[in-house]
């Protein structure tokens, strides 16, 4: 793996692992009264969303090793681009159901990359 790879990929562990702190302990209505809470974990996903579409060019034998990648790049591209049409619930859950999985994934990717 490149090191633009492990780059790339390290961005999107340090964006899951920012997400996690800061909903650890806190609750949705939480997370809706916040807007500091809200905006950073929106700027989290862009981040990932970002870092996994240079992966897709930089390294496609990874990014197939990451689920839902056209779903989380869409989702990044929502934030982006439908900022007023963002649905609090949806990023809740996707914080709390999705954000581990792709943290584990990546995690994976990482760990392989240091044996080659």
């Amino acid at each position: 793996m490149t090191d633009e790879a492990k780059k790339l990929l390290l961005d999107v562990l340090l964006a899951c692992q920012a997400i996690e702190s800061f909903a650890a302990g806190r609750s949705f209505a939480e997370y809706q009264a916040d807007e500091q809470f809200r905006a950073a974990t929106e700027r989290k996903f862009e981040i990932i969303g970002e870092a996994l579409t240079r992966l897709g060019r930089t390294a496609p034998h990874a990014i197939q090793r990451i689920s839902e990648v056209p779903a989380i790049v869409a989702f990044r591209n929502r934030i982006t681009h439908g900022y007023d049409s963002i649905d609090d619930l949806v990023v809740w859950d996707i914080v709390q159901q999705k954000v581990p999985v792709l943290k584990a994934e990546v995690e994976k990717l990482l760990r392989e990359g240091e044996d080659e």
